[in-house]
Order: structure tokens, then sequence, then C-alpha cells
């Protein structure tokens, strides 16, 4: 039976609210926090109570899909039946440090395609919507990305990985590159919420390597529907079920961007 994306979007947009009062609720107590694969690659306990109230809350409409979450990634799932793809807190460390920029990201993929994105700006009550071939919204109004043409006029926004040390995939070479522009680059910690930003055109690009699935998938619809370009830094089509890099911009200054990254 198909699924009615409106009717499941605002299913969405519901549930990201509803897991944001349990953010904004945790946000000023004292909550525990560990670390996972690195020392800055953090979780806390709200991680955990936002992804088990939003997979409870989709279990219960959506009883046949299939769910992927960042705390429980390796639980088995398909990737030929419909899948929600969540990141409960996307930017830990920020809430950790009660640095009030932080995400809810929920996407849905079917045969591999996003048809869906929710991002969810917690503090500030900013709620991205993006749905296959209807456009991308924020509180309703439609977004455009910006209008910017060179690269040298460009803010870009980018982030690190949890071990940067080691250098994956050149980013640190990558990010020389840039600063060789001169141009403003904004480091805030959500991959999720920065992808939106591109979107409507408050950065006109972003990079970043090794994201994961639940970090770029909502954000990614976002800027397809913003008639953004959205790729990996070797300029392929992303995965939604694949650890990736991910480069976003609006359609002037995309292929400087790429060209620019390119390590030398």
């Amino acid at each position: 039976m198909p699924i009615d994306l409106q009717n499941a979007a605002t299913f969405a947009v519901q549930i990201a609210k509803e897991a944001a009062q349990i953010l904004k609720t945790g946000y000023h107590t004292n909550f525990s926090i560990h670390s996972k694969d690195g020392r800055h690659d953090l979780v806390t306990e709200y991680d955990q109570k936002v992804e088990d109230f939003l997979k409870q809350k989709i279990k219960l409409v959506y009883p046949d899909h299939d769910i992927l979450a960042e705390e429980s990634s390796s639980t088995p799932y398909s990737k030929h039946k419909p899948c929600w793809v969540i990141d409960p807190l996307d930017g830990t460390v920020n809430f950790a440090h009660r640095i009030p920029f932080f995400s809810i990201s929920i996407a849905l993929v079917i045969e591999k395609k996003v048809m869906i994105g929710v991002v969810l700006n917690v503090m500030v009550d900013e709620t991205f919507v993006a749905i296959r071939n209807h456009g991308a919204y924020l509180n309703g109004k439609k977004l455009e990305h910006s209008k910017t043409n060179y690269l040298k006029d460009t803010i870009l926004a980018t982030g690190f990985p949890y071990d940067l040390i080691l250098n994956p995939n050149h980013c640190i070479e990558h990010f020389v590159e840039i600063l060789k522009l001169g141009v403003p680059i904004r480091r805030m910690g959500s991959a999720a919420l920065d992808l939106c930003y591109v979107a409507a055109g408050r950065f006109d690009g972003f990079w970043e390597t090794s994201l994961k699935p639940w970090d770029f998938s909502a954000g990614w619809l976002m800027i397809e529907e913003s008639k953004g370009v959205i790729s990996t830094l070797e300029g392929n089509s992303l995965d939604p079920f694949e650890t990736s890099s991910v480069v976003a911009a609006n359609p002037h200054i995309y292929s400087s961007l790429l060209k620019q990254l390119e390590v030398k």
C-alpha cells in the first residue's frame, strides 16, 4: 500500500516536536555523559531517551517499517523496506556543554530514496521539512538556496570527524584548501542543521568527511528540494545507508567548491 507522504511528514514533525520537549527538559539538568569511540564522541542519557521515544512512536504508526537510528545502529534493518533514519540528538557535544545548537533529524527512505526529511532546530523552534517533489520549508516558508555566484564571496560551513587526529580522507588538507580562500567558515556542530542552512541560503556551501546516514539523510533532501546540489567529495551520488563525505552548495558555486576541495 502506497505511503501518504504528506501524512508521514506531518507525523514526523509531530513526534520531533514532542521529542524536542524531552531535550529542552533535560538541557538544564545534571545528566550523564559517556564517551563512545573517541574522547569527544559523546552520548548522553538524552540521546537514548529521545531515540527510544521516536522508535516507539514510529512502530506504533508504521509497524512494518524498519528503523536505522544512531544509538542502535547495529540493529538489523532492510534496505528494501521503508526505513526511518533517525538522529535523536545531532550536536551531542553542544548539548553536553550547554551550547544551544543541536537538532533532531528524521528521514524516511523508500527504495534507497529519501522521501521525507524533518530537522528540528530544538532551542529556537525552527522546523525544516522536505517532501520529495514538493519542496522544502522552514516553519511553512519555502526554502531557497543563496544566489552567491563566486566562491570568493561565500560563507561556508564544515565539520570535523571525531578521529580528526587520524586525518581521515585528508580532512585537514581539505580544510586548508578552503582556508586559502580567506572566506568566512563556520563550524556549528550539527551537520543536519548545516545542510538545512545551505538549503535556506544562510550558508552558501558545506562540506564534511565521514558522515553517517543519520547525519545527512534529512538534510540531503532539503538541499535537493531547495534546488541546491549535493554529492560526495568525489562528485558521486550519496547512499542513504552508507557513511560518506558530503559536499552541498548552491548551484552557482558547487563546482568551484568541489574543485577547491581537491587535495593538491
